[in-house]
């Protein structure tokens, strides 16, 4: 049996103290599965009394996460502080430079800095190891970057965050309003206090950021994301878009566009509408899934929980495991020299079909307005719906259009904005189809 591998976790919060369980409570099996027993011999943390229900008596204790990643004798640091900066930078960055592996689940850290610190792992022959960051327990990054490592892969499309999947999913067998669900969301702990980077879709593009990075072999961008989020989804839009056929997901997307067509790379993250039959129309309540589309394999979905402390502690572990057996692979699956910066393609070149909601004053030339604006910009309508009035005369007008380029589809809009009888500003979403769904 080869010596055991010795751990320091910096950050014990729910994340960093599920790690220290399931080492615990699974360790004979990891030791056989590895050919080595994991030790965790180091943690770092700022409250030392607070009881986590683990016992860290043998254990070494440290106030920071650097301090430990300076000072340990350990092999391996598992930063799960979170944060693009500060101490967890500082963390996974003196744990390189002592040439230690390091396993992290932050995303934030991995989307702005992920290049560089591939780099240093790189320079010390060491790993850095995050299938955590993207889906928590959905085995994404090991898939890409390994599983399906032959095949040339054209798309992504996902749900990244279940904060988001939760509310629109409770929205839409309850009827309630994003407000209220979110407040549910907050009590059961899936949302944050400040839920602005879940719901605003900042969450999802960091995780996209990093999929696209080892999907396509091109460097992280995270400016490159087109980011929208859901705070301006009702149960209006929710009960429409059901009436049409359609649900509505978060979804982040990527796809490498083939030279004929100008090629580049999209990025984009924001809530669309989607048929029952999509492979991730079912993915209901906090799950995450994505679909991986590749030359030679086709598509293949992953589902399972994104978030909470066993999903990811076992994402967490399994990278440890690999780096316990000596298995090792590129950060981003390529060498970082061979990381491409491919063009981001801009969100105004999107070609697709449209949701669109107006409210607008009832009165006789209005929706002929409306078809004016559309025609002159060549936008073309499939399907209308115009139902019911409330005691303002105020009522909803709602296209499904054919296929457009969303530049000409924002500057229709914008002329309907000049029009008197509009009464908010269009609520506008894109429908996504995905090829023999």
């Amino acid at each position: 049996m080869n010596k055991p591998l010795k751990i320091g976790i910096a950050g014990l919060g729910t994340v960093g103290a599920g790690t220290f369980k399931l080492l615990e409570a699974n360790s004979r099996v990891i030791t056989e599965r590895c050919g080595r027993s994991l030790e965790v011999t180091a943690v770092a943390a700022s409250q030392r009394k607070k009881n986590r229900g683990i016992d860290l008596d043998g254990v070494t204790w440290f106030n920071d996460g650097a301090e430990l990643a300076a000072q340990a004798d350990v092999d391996v640091v598992v930063e799960v502080i979170g944060g693009a900066e500060g101490s967890a930078r500082k963390t996974v960055e003196t744990a390189l430079k002592r040439k230690l592996h390091v396993v992290t689940a932050n995303k934030a850290l991995l989307a702005n800095h992920g290049v560089a610190l591939a780099k240093m792992a790189e320079e010390g022959g060491v790993s850095l190891a995050y299938e955590a960051a993207v889906a928590g327990g959905v085995p994404i990054i090991k898939a890409l970057r390994e599983s399906l490592a032959s095949n040339s892969i054209n798309r992504i499309t996902g749900i990244l965050n279940g904060t988001c999947n939760y509310i629109l999913s409770t929205m839409r067998t309850t009827g309630r309003d994003f407000e209220d669900v979110l407040k549910e969301a907050q009590a059961l702990g899936y949302a944050e206090a400040d839920p602005t980077f879940d719901v605003d879709g900042v969450d999802a593009a960091h995780k996209l950021a990093i999929l696209t990075s080892v999907a396509f072999g091109t460097a992280i961008d995270i400016n490159a994301v087109h980011v929208e989020g859901i705070r301006n989804i009702s149960p209006l839009d929710i009960n429409y878009a059901d009436e049409f056929g359609y649900r509505i997901k978060l979804l982040g997307l990527a796809e490498r566009l083939p030279e004929r067509t100008g090629g580049g790379i999209v990025q984009r993250v924001y809530p669309c509408l989607i048929r029952p039959e999509h492979p991730l129309a079912s993915v209901e309540g906090v799950f995450n899934a994505v679909v991986a589309e590749g030359d030679f394999v086709g598509k293949s979905v992953y589902e399972g929980r994104g978030a909470g402390a066993g999903p990811t502690a076992s994402a967490i572990v399994s990278d440890i495991m690999d780096i316990a057996a000596g298995r090792h692979a590129p950060v981003f699956g390529v060498p970082t020299c061979f990381l491409k910066a491919l063009p981001s393609v801009p969100v105004e070149r999107h070609i697709g079909e449209y949701y669109v909601r107006l409210l607008v004053v009832d009165r006789p030339g209005v929706f002929a307005d409306i078809a004016s604006a559309f025609r002159d910009e060549s936008v073309s309508m499939e399907s209308v719906l115009q139902r019911g009035r409330n005691v303002n005369v105020n009522v909803n007008v709602v296209i499904i259009t054919h296929e457009t380029q969303e530049s000409n589809l924002v500057r229709a809009l914008k002329r309907l904005q000049a029009n008197a009888a509009l009464v908010e500003p269009p609520h506008m979403m894109r429908i996504e189809n995905i090829e023999g769904a």
